[in-house]
């Protein structure tokens, strides 16, 4: 089978390669040996949450900081 790169960057993988696994939205993605190595990952809501935060870089402070100026808002 053959799977075509975009431009973009992107690849759609066939489909019955993708039925053929368990269903997952997102792939640990490495290389070995010159070979583009695909495992599904199961995340979690909270790491999804987490790797948006990173990719944004909030760190912890600034969730803290965020949540106590929140409360200073309160009534």
């Amino acid at each position: 089978m053959l799977a075509k790169l975009t431009r973009k960057n992107q690849l759609t993988l066939p489909k019955s390669i993708i039925t053929s696994i368990p269903e997952t939205d997102y792939f640990e993605v490495g290389v070995e040996n010159n070979r583009i190595m695909l495992t599904p990952v199961r995340m979690q809501q909270a790491d999804a949450v987490r790797a948006k935060l990173e990719a944004l870089g909030i760190n912890d402070q600034d969730v803290l900081d965020a949540r106590q100026w929140a409360r200073k808002s309160q009534p």
